[in-house]
């Protein structure tokens, strides 16, 4: 099917109707050294065409007040497993997702929401509990904080699709869910993308009562891991980490950290701040910058509101770090081989 003829007016009406945010300000970032930084002027028709014809890139946040036009998941990783369980999951909810390939490495999955937008606090607990039913809860969420506040005056930006210097690569452009192709007409997909109406969140939430555990704390409400739970202090690939800092995935890694932190008792405002003086030893790879503060809460936040007992291991992020004579591996190993030999019986 040949590609609908659109003026480049329709097309930028087009975009600022699916990628709307904050109009005073937006993120961008270097090409050629993937540093990135904030922009606070306004998004002119001029900024959002720069962008389309790849002259330089447009960052939204998404986040205007307790609004987002969209919620997306940040998949920081090629394999395309875990972007289908989303996708997946989340069409069980009668939530559509569409996929796009991202800048550099990795997936972004996009809910769409109306021309009225939808409170970010309700998309961001649906999607978190989606991706706790995949075993990814610390997938990053876009956007990250629920409302803005005079402490939190923009938020994130996550860059927005089809930068025209990489859609010819096949990058920045949204993916076909069957064959994982690039859309032959990114402008006809994005026409006709599925949106969600906030209502639909709303009947989610009450349904399957999303959110309860956090009106009313119990010990039960976390969900069962297929680790096993330890009783002893710092793993060794934890103590690992907080040794040397890490050279990759950085907010996976604070996650987990301080998972472990709130295991053992510590407050929650001593932990962020360990985490602040651990994230100094990092050695981003590829250009990135270390972990922001703001990023640093927002790990922490999310360890502390929940009952989490894995410990990721199996995880790209934790492995490298994995040392032989481990108690978790051990147990792992252990659980592994009693429920082989039931098998056998």
């Amino acid at each position: 099917m040949a590609e609908t003829i659109r003026s480049a007016q329709a097309k930028l009406s087009l975009f600022k109707r699916r990628f709307s945010g904050l109009r005073n300000t937006f993120g961008t970032y270097d090409p050629e050294t993937g540093r990135s930084w904030q922009v606070k002027h306004p998004v002119t028709d001029g900024v959002l065409l720069d962008h389309l014809r790849g002259r330089r890139p447009y960052g939204v946040y998404l986040l205007t007040g307790d609004r987002t036009s969209a919620a997306v998941v940040d998949f920081d990783n090629d394999d395309l497993n875990q972007v289908v369980d989303f996708i997946a999951r989340a069409a069980h909810y009668k939530l559509k997702a569409h996929i796009e390939r991202s800048k550099s490495k990795g997936h972004h999955a996009w809910i769409f929401f109306g021309d009225k937008g939808a409170n970010a606090a309700k998309a961001r607990l649906v999607v978190s509990n989606i991706l706790d039913e995949i075993d990814a809860p610390d997938t990053e969420i876009f956007p990250k904080q629920d409302r803005l506040d005079p402490s939190i005056p923009y938020g994130n930006f996550i860059n927005a699709p089809l930068f025209g210097r990489l859609v010819p690569e096949g990058r920045t452009v949204f993916l076909e869910p069957t064959s994982f192709k690039p859309y032959q007409d990114q402008w006809a997909f994005l026409d006709s993308a599925e949106t969600v109406d906030e209502s639909v969140l709303d009947e989610l939430i009450e349904i399957n009562q999303w959110g309860a555990e956090k009106r009313q704390p119990s010990r039960d409400v976390s969900r069962p891991s297929s680790e096993p739970s330890i009783d002893f202090g710092l793993p060794p690939c934890a103590q690992k980490m907080l040794l040397n800092g890490v050279e990759r995935y950085q907010r996976v890694s604070c996650f987990r950290l301080a998972v472990h932190f709130k295991r053992l008792g510590m407050p929650y405002d001593v932990a962020v701040a360990a985490l602040k003086v651990w994230s100094l030893k990092n050695r981003p790879q590829g250009g990135k910058g270390v972990i922001t503060e703001q990023e640093i809460v927002d790990q922490a936040q999310y360890a502390f509101e929940r009952n989490y007992r894995g410990c990721g291991c199996e995880s790209p992020a934790i492995s490298p770090h994995c040392q032989e004579g481990c108690p978790v591996k051990s147990k792992t190993r252990q659980k592994g081989f009693r429920e082989a030999q039931g098998g056998l019986q």
